[in-house]
């Protein structure tokens, strides 16, 4: 009978797991093909636990800061709108997508730094334009959501239709000359009769 999980003691920080000095439970699998082979994590004894302790607590110490900063940074996004100008087709469908990294992109140019792609919890890549709820979310406790707006590029109701012939390429067509103006010829034959 196999074990499905074993114990290691943590030599670094990894995400989802633990921090430097956890003794945490692994899958055998993810202990023997991945963290042991890296130099991430050994079995623990009690002697390496004290070797680690001054570490972790440093560690500890970063995980507080880092925790403060997040919920600092979420109070300041609530309520956010962010707008976002992209091509798309007379019904409104983009040509491509808005995606998470757009999204933390978007975000960062707008002084919203230290959101990382994973942060954003977008469910499908955004394909038309509109306006979308977009969850923030760093831990479990940690999220707030936002607004995303996508707009047109140019107003959907000027756009001129393109045609292609049998090759491929676009066919050009001329442009329309302006309708003259009405008004003022009445208004030059008034002036003139008087």
């Amino acid at each position: 009978m196999s074990r499905r999980t074993v114990e290691l003691l943590l030599l670094e920080n990894i995400d989802g797991v633990g921090i430097i000095g956890d003794v945490v439970k692994v899958r055998t699998g993810f202990a023997r093909n991945y963290l042991l082979p890296m130099g991430m994590a050994e079995p623990p004894s009690q002697e390496r636990i004290d070797e680690l302790q001054a570490d972790r607590e440093v560690a500890l110490a970063a995980q507080v800061a880092k925790r403060n900063e997040r919920e600092t940074l979420l109070e300041q996004m609530d309520e956010v709108e962010l707008t976002l100008i992209r091509s798309c087709n007379e019904q409104g469908g983009l040509y491509g997508s808005v995606t998470q990294r757009d999204i933390a992109a978007a975000l960062e140019e707008v002084g919203y730094h230290g959101i990382d792609i994973r942060s954003v919890r977008l469910p499908a890549s955004i394909r038309r334009i509109g306006s979308y709820d977009v969850p923030i979310q760093f831990d479990a406790d940690l999220r707030t959501d936002i607004t995303v707006v996508v707009e047109p590029d140019q107003p959907l109701e000027e756009r001129e239709e393109m045609e292609f012939d049998d090759e491929g390429e676009l066919i050009e067509k001329p442009a329309p000359k302006p309708a003259p103006e009405p008004a003022k010829e009445q208004a030059d034959e008034t002036t003139a009769a008087e």
